[in-house]
Parts: C-alpha cells; structure tokens; sequence
C-alpha cells in the first residue's frame, strides 16, 4: 500500500510563506494523479492544487497568485509552495493521490496563520 506523507506546516504571519512536502513510499507519479486538499475549521476539505499525471498543474481561484504546485519525480516529492498567507488559509492540509477508485490519503500537515 503507497503511504504518502507530509511536512512542512507551522505558524506563519500574514503575509509569510511555507513550502509543504509530501513523500510518496514508490514512484506514483506516473500512475497517479497528485493533489492537495485543505480543511479548515468547520470547513468541508477542499481541492487546493492538482498535478495530473503528465504534469499539468492546476491551482484553484482562491489561491492562484499565491500557491503553486510542483513535483520531483527523482525524489517522489510533491510540493506547495504558499506565500502571501493570510488567515483564512489556516487548515490541515492533506496530500492525495487518485487513480480511479483507488484514492490515498495522507494523515495531514497544520497550517497556522497569525499575527
């Protein structure tokens, strides 16, 4: 079973930046398509950024500008680069990989962002 796992959150103030990462247990990137999702509190979780398998990336309209996604394939790492936070980012942000009905979830990365 892919394990994914992720790092990289914290305490930012508005206006700072975090990069998160997210670690694949094999090479996925191929097979799978990538993302990150948010849930922030009282929020259902939301789709933040995707890398398709070929490497289209997409990045939602509330955070486009802001948020990039990327991937390095040698090192089975995808990552999210956000700067200009503000307070309404704060969630746990998850990485996923789909393919079909084979959905993986990982256990999540605190995002804080405050004054």
């Amino acid at each position: 079973q892919v394990q994914l796992v992720e790092s990289g959150g914290g305490l930012v103030q508005p206006g700072g930046s975090l990069r998160l990462s997210c670690v694949a247990s094999e090479n996925i990137f191929s097979i799978y398509g990538m993302g990150w999702y948010r849930q922030g509190p009282g929020n259902e979780r939301e789709v933040v950024a995707t890398i398709a398998r070929e490497g289209t990336a997409s990045v939602e309209d509330s955070v486009k500008g802001r948020f990039s996604i990327s991937r390095d394939n040698a090192k089975n790492t995808m990552y999210l680069q956000m700067n200009n936070l503000k307070p309404e980012d704060k969630a746990v942000y998850y990485c996923n990989a789909a393919k079909w009905a084979d959905i993986i979830w990982g256990q999540g990365t605190q995002v804080n962002v405050s004054s």
